[in-house]
């Protein structure tokens, strides 16, 4: 029997379904905004561009997240966490290659702090309590992890998770892991700039724009509304 046919009609009842919940609710989002305080200390700005890698769920809405970040000059959806030969989607879907969906953010360091990018991480890119979920998305693939590449950054992170824990900011703890960054392979041509490109899909309505209204009502200071799209990295 051709189960195509029946797929396809599932996955468009399914579609219609989201997109019905999110018209008649429109301020439900799979994780919700937490405004939460700035790092206590910070790393001082330096000259030049610089890269840092982290994951929270599905790296559509992360990406979005920060290409409308004011001083971030691009950001990549890619996997993090396990081997190059299975850097690619099919594999990383299966949850046994030490990868996540994550996001290399190149940012601009005296027009927007690490500390800052991870402000931004912690309130409005996803739910840092949730053990290898997000919103509807399970798996190890989909953790809360933050990939330092030098002593300073995992200090940061270290420091601020401290921090927040501390502060009883979220009603459980943090469940972000740190782990050193291996590599940072980006995913596939068709995952780049996918909010951007794919604004009326169920799962970007429902999931990931309320995460980039949350960004522009809390970070008002840090939001732009021209996102920094990789196509546009690539022809610079």
């Amino acid at each position: 029997m051709d189960r195509k046919p029946f797929q396809r009609t599932f996955a468009l009842a399914a579609a219609f379904m989201l997109a019905l919940v999110w018209y008649i609710a429109p301020s439900v989002a799979a994780e919700d905004a937490v405004v939460i305080p700035p790092p206590a200390s910070d790393i001082a700005p330096s000259e030049g561009l610089k890269t840092f890698v982290l994951a929270g769920g599905c790296f559509w809405g992360v990406q979005g997240v920060y290409q409308h970040t004011k001083g971030v000059t691009n950001a990549v959806s890619g996997y993090a966490g396990g081997k190059a030969s299975t850097a690619n989607y099919e594999a990383t879907t299966r949850g046994n290659t030490g990868h996540a969906e994550a996001v290399q953010i190149t940012y601009d360091p005296k027009q927007v702090s690490l500390g800052k990018l991870l402000q931004i991480y912690f309130s409005v890119v996803h739910d840092p309590t949730q053990l290898n979920r997000q919103g509807p998305d399970t798996g190890t693939q989909y953790r809360s992890t933050i990939f330092t590449s030098d002593p300073a950054e995992k200090k940061l992170a270290q420091d601020y998770i401290a921090q927040l824990n501390a502060a009883k900011v979220y009603k459980k703890a943090i469940a972000t892991t740190l782990e050193p960054l291996q590599g940072f392979y980006a995913a596939e041509d068709y995952h780049q700039d996918y909010l951007t490109l794919h604004p009326n899909q169920p799962y970007i309505v429902f999931n990931d724009l309320p995460k980039i209204e949350n960004l522009k009502k809390i970070f008002a200071e840090s939001y732009r509304e021209k996102p920094a799209l990789v196509r546009e990295a690539k022809t610079n």
